[in-house]
Parts: structure tokens; C-alpha cells; sequence
């Protein structure tokens, strides 16, 4: 796959529902053609296929493209095999709570990060940290603020989202990282395992 074909399945991951060749074309500045032909690529090989179509104020429909679930497995998910590894763990002990037990692991791993940034002081300097790191262990996190104050880490690519569709309790170990990481409560608002287009978690300060 090539480096252009792989920014056009970026740009289908972060657009639940699609994308047409026009907003393709401008997100990846190149021509509409250019589009086509990667998109005639990669549904062959399985990773895109053509959506809904979309009105256009009066004009021919356009036609929307999304990934398939084979195309969503595309994105690195390089640690999902180790979480197998502990989830499988956890559940052979008896009467175990798992979210409880997913949060303490969750908090553990922060704490581990956590001490690799010494410096960090401020409620914002924690968020923005651990938003690069989860990006760098594959989430495509981005972080914002509402108008409130309250800080916001969106990611469109869950690295156990395949784990989590199964078992819900998955999600506590993000939440347990987050919360630790950035001393934070947090708010889980929105989830790809629950039928979302992104995971959208609101962190508030602990110190507020």
C-alpha cells in the first residue's frame, strides 16, 4: 500500500459516515481522478466500499465512501495482542470484577508512563502529554477544550476496539490510564464499540 493510499484511509477513518471523491481530493490534494484510481485500488483489495449517497444542493448525488471492517483493521493496533494476553488472564481468576481490575491495570501502565515525564505540572500539560502518547501507541488522538474549561481527548482508532465490541469492561483500562495520567475524572461520552464514530472522553481536573 502506498503512503497516499494509506492517508485516504486516515482521512475514511476519521468520517464515520464517508467521504465523497470531492472531499477526498481536497483533504489529500490531489486530482479527483488520482482519487478514483486509489479508491478503485482499495476496494479491491477488500478495504474501502462505496456508502450512501448524499443530496447536493440541487446537483447529482454523491456517491460517500467508508472503510470496510477489514479497512479498519488497517490502522495499527499494535498492543492489542498483549491486552488479549492480560484480559485472558484476569478472567480465569474467580469472581473477579473486570472493569475494577481493567482500571487498576490501566492506572498501573500510567503511572509507569507517568514517571518517564517528570516535569509535567499543570492540568493542561498532563492532557496534552498523554494525548501524544496515545497517539504514539496508536489511538490518532487529538485533544480539545469546551467553552467550560473542561479538557477533551477524542481518538478514532481504538487499539482494543475489536476486544472491546466484545466485552465493555475493555474500556475501563483507557479510562484508568487517563485518569491516573492526568489526575482527571473522567467522563467516557461517546465509544466506536458502542456504535460511535469516535471514542470522546471529557477529563476534568481532580484539583478543580
Amino acid at each position: 500500500m502506498g503512503e497516499r493510499q494509506k492517508q485516504l484511509l486516515q482521512l475514511l477513518r476519521g468520517s464515520k459516515p464517508g467521504l465523497s471523491v470531492d472531499e477526498l481530493s481536497k483533504g489529500l490534494e490531489i486530482t479527483r481522478n488520482a482519487v478514483r484510481r486509489h479508491l478503485a485500488s482499495l476496494e479491491v483489495a477488500g478495504f474501502v466500499t462505496a456508502g450512501v449517497t448524499r443530496p447536493s444542493g440541487g446537483g447529482r448525488p454523491q456517491q460517500l465512501h467508508i472503510l470496510t471492517e477489514l479497512g479498519k483493521e488497517t490502522a495499527p493496533r499494535q498492543y492489542s495482542w498483549l491486552a488479549q494476553l492480560v484480559v485472558a488472564s484476569v478472567r480465569r481468576e474467580e469472581g473477579i470484577d473486570m472493569a475494577k481490575r481493567m482500571t487498576e491495570i490501566g492506572a498501573n501502565v500510567a503511572q509507569q508512563i507517568r514517571s518517564q515525564y517528570p516535569g509535567l505540572s499543570t492540568h493542561k500539560e498532563k492532557v496534552e502529554k498523554l494525548t501524544e502518547v496515545m497517539d504514539q501507541l496508536g489511538y490518532s488522538a487529538r485533544n480539545a477544550s469546551l467553552p467550560g474549561g473542561e479538557s477533551i481527548i477524542e481518538a478514532d482508532n481504538c487499539v482494543f476496539h475489536a476486544m472491546a465490541k466484545k466485552d465493555s469492561a475493555i474500556c475501563h483500562l483507557g479510562r484508568g490510564l487517563m485518569e491516573t495520567f492526568t489526575d482527571s475524572n473522567v467522563e467516557h461520552h461517546e465509544c466506536m464499540a458502542w456504535g460511535g464514530s469516535i471514542c470522546r472522553f471529557k477529563l476534568k481536573s481532580k484539583e478543580e
